[in-house]
């Protein structure tokens, strides 16, 4: 009988002091076991900054949004002192979704099942037929608050309780800005996402463990000649740049515009394309007055949604065409990586694989990626499951 490596057997299966030059990518269980994957979800999910919504859904007092982060339901909500705030959705009472929309607008926060009401700060304000309840604190009732920040258009929370660590065992800081870090902060300031606005949301399924679908985003445009003949046809792959910084990659590329397919070309001009990943699941695609962001949030061991959202400068009904003309490419470009992402994830539980080396040209986004996986799900192991 063969025995099961334990959760830390796999997790140390993985050498991150080793070199570029020198380095493997985590090993195949990391993508196929159960405990591992929920481990994830525990650390390296709970404990980053993740996108749950956008500023221009949360302008007015009562304007909600609802997500699932880390298996924890999360609504964020606009106060009536313009305050931004998120909770976890769940009635202190039975714990049923308090709001059960994906967005919307609210005087205040009303539980479906029992009718608790909160106010938009969260506390407790009506618990009906409820009198002669001995020894209960209302004020203690509230909605238990999450970390709430914003970033350009974005709002982020933050579920865990601990900030956990990078590759390099560095805290990875309990605010948002401290997280992302001053280098990515500064890199994005001048780009002006501001005069973005968002036109559209995507959703897009895959049958893969959500490391697969980051690791083929990291792989430097490797991928892209072979499977992406349309956007290939407008990146310089000889001039593909990777820069790491301490928790985001950026990986850049030249735009031509001589030999290009047409349907892309004409939707992905401009100097430069930059593609920017940040720990652990979030990437911002940018071209010429385009951007598209992209968020991978982990369903199953073997299953992720990729929410794609699209920007442009004009969303004017005489913008109309172009602005779906450069969603339809995206689109494009996703059904590409549908097959070989399932291909991997296939591929990853054979007896005939364990781990790949990799590109010194190329992976050197996947390297940091894997090692800050490494480090964060390290410091996670509880001590009562090291022998699961």
């Amino acid at each position: 009988m063969i025995m099961k490596p334990s959760l830390l057997e796999i997790i140390d299966s993985y050498s991150p002091s080793d070199s570029l030059e020198e380095a493997s990518t985590i090993p195949g269980p990391w993508y196929t076991d159960q405990n591992l994957f929920n481990l994830e979800l525990q650390t390296v999910i709970a404990n980053s900054w993740q996108l749950a919504g956008r500023v221009d859904q949360l302008r007015e007092p009562g304007q909600y949004v609802t997500s699932d982060i880390a298996g924890e339901p999360i609504v964020v909500v606009r106060g009536t002192d313009g305050v931004l705030r998120g909770f976890f959705n769940a009635c202190r009472h039975h714990a049923a979704a308090v709001m059960t929309e994906p967005e919307g607008q609210a005087a205040q926060l009303r539980c479906p099942y029992h009718g608790w009401t909160y106010s938009l700060a969260g506390e407790l304000k009506g618990t009906p037929d409820f009198s002669g309840v001995c020894n209960f604190d209302r004020a203690a009732n509230g909605l238990l608050p999450v970390q709430t920040g914003v970033w350009e258009n974005w709002v982020f929370v933050r579920v865990g309780d601990s900030g956990g660590t990078s590759a390099t065992n560095e805290p990875s800081g309990n605010n948002l800005e401290g997280f992302f870090g001053a280098d990515l902060i500064s890199q994005i300031r001048p780009l002006g996402l501001e005069k973005l606005h968002w036109l559209e949301r995507r959703h897009y399924q895959f049958d893969c463990n959500w490391k697969v679908f980051v690791d083929n985003y990291l792989d430097g445009g490797y991928h892209v000649p072979y499977l992406h003949k349309g956007l290939d046809s407008v990146l310089d792959y000889s001039n593909y740049t990777i820069e790491n910084g301490r928790r985001f990659c950026l990986q850049s590329s030249p735009i031509v515009s001589d030999g290009a397919e047409p349907e892309t070309g004409a939707v992905r001009k401009g100097d430069r394309a930059l593609y920017y990943w940040i720990y652990p699941n979030f990437m911002i695609n940018l071209y010429d007055g385009v951007m598209d962001t992209n968020l991978v949030v982990p369903l199953s061991v073997d299953k992720t949604e990729v929410i794609f959202d699209f920007y442009f400068p004009d969303i004017s009904e005489s913008a109309r065409e172009r602005n779906r003309a450069s969603i339809e490419v995206g689109q494009r470009i996703q059904d590409e990586d549908v097959s070989i992402c399932k291909s991997v994830q296939r591929g990853l539980n054979s007896r005939a694989y364990n781990a790949g080396r990799l590109s010194v040209r190329r992976e050197a986004g996947e390297h940091l990626f894997h090692r800050l996986l490494h480090a964060d799900l390290k410091t996670g192991l509880e001590p009562n499951a090291r022998s699961s």
